[in-house]
């Protein structure tokens, strides 16, 4: 008793009173407010989460720009491309294609090559004496003796002779055979050969 007439503890004890019974009114008051705040809680926390991006969303119209860009420069990359694989394509079909014209001409060179004759210095003193001794040879005669010898011998000895005596034994030729062959188509290819022959007549 002596403590409850001490006017201070009675103050404090006043004091505890008041605080309580305060806060006892507040919660009694404020217990459906609560009650309603935690019943919207799940919409708010749903809506909160529906209007917040999935990770960081940084996402901006310059980036989008920049996006587009890219995409139509790989799409000119792209074409660029295609283009030089179909001129890489052209220049090794036209290289193909040198390749075989060279090979035709190297061919057409060595096929003129062996069918043009030329007489040296060297053998033109010999083939003009076979020349002028074939020339006093009856046609018959010499055409017996010219379809033993190659075509370079004959064609450099029928260059030195007169075209009169070529005439002669060609048409010699034109009447006689070599087995089924007939000598009208070497006297043909000799004529060809003589036309092509590099060399000086005998005056």
């Amino acid at each position: 008793m002596t403590k409850l007439a001490n006017p201070a503890v009675a103050v404090a004890l006043g004091l505890l009173l008041s605080v309580g019974l305060g806060v006892f009114l507040v919660m009694r008051a404020a217990g459906p407010l609560v009650a309603a705040a935690l019943k919207n809680r799940p919409e708010a926390a749903a809506h909160v989460k529906k209007a917040e991006p999935d990770g960081f969303d940084f996402w901006t119209i310059e980036i989008d720009n920049l996006s587009t860009d890219l995409k139509e420069e790989r799409g000119k990359l792209k074409q660029q491309a295609d283009l030089l694989d179909q001129r890489e394509a052209r220049v090794r079909a036209e290289e193909k294609e040198l390749q075989r014209v060279r090979a035709d001409i190297e061919t057409m060179r060595k096929q003129i090559a062996d069918r043009v004759t030329e007489v040296t210095a060297d053998e033109l003193k010999n083939i003009r004496t076979l020349a002028q001794t074939y020339s006093s040879l009856s046609p018959k005669a010499a055409v017996a003796i010219i379809k033993e010898l190659d075509e370079n011998t004959a064609v450099k000895i029928l260059a030195q002779m007169k075209p009169d005596t070529v005439g002669g034994i060609f048409e010699e030729m034109s009447k006689q055979s070599d087995g089924d062959v007939p000598l009208a188509r070497r006297a043909a290819v000799l004529s060809e050969r003589l036309r092509l022959l590099k060399s000086s007549k005998a005056p």
